[in-house]
């Protein structure tokens, strides 16, 4: 189960990235779109280290049980 988070923890970079991409494209076209989709990743990254944390709480909680 801890490799499935582990796969979906990365896979929040690898959106925050290409988010990231996309705004830095849109950005001499379409302003409005652009700060979108940089907002997105900011949010995206927040998030990546958020689910990062909590994992790692839940295993060393698990840890300690064992």
């Amino acid at each position: 189960m801890t490799k499935l988070w582990k796969i979906f923890q990365y896979g929040y970079l690898i959106i925050a990235i290409l988010c990231l991409i996309e705004g830095i494209i849109r950005f001499n076209s379409e302003r409005e779109k652009a700060y979108l989709f940089i907002g997105f990743s900011i949010f995206i990254t927040l998030v990546f280290f958020f689910k990062r944390h909590f994992r790692k709480k839940v295993e060393k909680r698990n840890r300690q049980k064992k």
